[in-house]
């Protein structure tokens, strides 16, 4: 499971419907809905909210949008929509590790956004981010 800091908009066709998938895995997991996954280190941030859930549907809401502007016809309903906006934190070590591990990945699988965000030096998180200083974050599985 990888629930990016980064925002969807670096992502590739893959990368984004994985990331849907994986986000509303992780959305059942905080509902109490599944039996696997309850421990997984992604989710720690999440859970450490005050209200896990309103993050995790405006952590949705966002890929929702950015899957709506590619043309993509994801499941609208899938989040509440209620959720009261929130703020989470993500070092800067963090969104310099996950660039790392995107260029890595789509060096692979889409050569084309490869060399569009090779040359992109200012990587902004996902909107439910804000960036503090520090390594990368202790939940990474490096």
């Amino acid at each position: 499971m990888r629930i990016w800091s980064l925002h969807p908009k670096y992502l590739d066709t893959k990368g984004l419907v994985a990331l849907w998938r994986e986000t509303l895995l992780a959305k059942h997991v905080l509902e109490g809905k599944t039996k696997g996954y309850k421990n997984h280190p992604q989710l720690n941030r999440f859970k450490s909210a005050v209200v896990p859930l309103d993050c995790i549907n405006q952590y949705l809401s966002v890929v929702y949008e950015e899957a709506l502007r590619r043309g993509f016809n994801f499941t609208k309903n899938k989040i509440n929509w209620e959720f009261k906006p929130a703020t989470l934190t993500v070092t800067k070590g963090q969104l310099y590790y996950e660039k790392e591990h995107l260029l890595k990945k789509l060096i692979v699988r889409d050569k084309v956004q490869y060399e569009v965000l090779l040359n992109e030096t200012n990587f902004v998180p996902h909107p439910l981010f804000r960036v503090i200083e520090g390594e990368v974050e202790d939940w990474e599985i490096l």
